[in-house]
């Protein structure tokens, strides 16, 4: 079975932008693209409907990119026990108020059961800080936490399991 990967809205747009200027940034675009021709097809990959909404924000040449990206992407729904546990992530301040919309992102992968939450941002998801307090967090609310992580970390994670020896194989 492939592994089930909610997409945040910063892959879509490190996949659609134009090159970077700045290496760090330049490098995690040459990652997220990468790993999207590479690696995409062992996934199975989601978005949300908050995914769809950032992506048609901002410049209209990009955005037509995010959302043509978008719409090839399978979309989970946006629950009321989705929206209950993003408030919950936001009153116990795991999420600042500002990022409501990160606390949305991992409530749906979380919810809907994802193996992943894919993202670039560093400050409100994939952040080490916080990770654990999260995932934490989920266990207690009865929900199993997806693995909040990069490209990179993806596929260096999928790399390894491709040199596992299988019991069954």
């Amino acid at each position: 079975m492939k592994p089930t990967v909610y997409v945040e809205t910063s892959i879509i747009s490190y996949l659609t932008a134009r090159p970077s200027r700045d290496l760090i940034v330049a490098a995690n675009q040459q990652i997220t693209d990468e790993w999207w021709n590479i690696r995409r097809p062992d996934c199975d990959l989601y978005i949300s409907e908050m995914v769809e909404v950032e992506a048609e924000r901002g410049d209209t040449d990009a955005a037509a990119k995010r959302v043509e990206i978008v719409r090839q992407l399978d979309m989970l729904e946006l629950t009321d026990d989705v929206q209950q546990l993003a408030e919950r992530l936001l009153e116990k301040r795991f999420i600042p108020q500002k990022a409501a919309r990160d606390a949305i992102h991992i409530a749906v992968a979380a919810v809907h059961g994802m193996d992943y939450l894919l993202t670039w941002n560093c400050t409100h998801l994939a952040n080490a800080s916080i990770r654990r307090r999260i995932e934490r967090f989920l266990r207690e609310q009865g929900y199993e936490s997806p693995v909040i992580c990069t490209p990179q970390e993806l596929q260096q994670f999928m790399e390894e399991e491709d040199h596992v020896e299988r019991p069954d194989s």
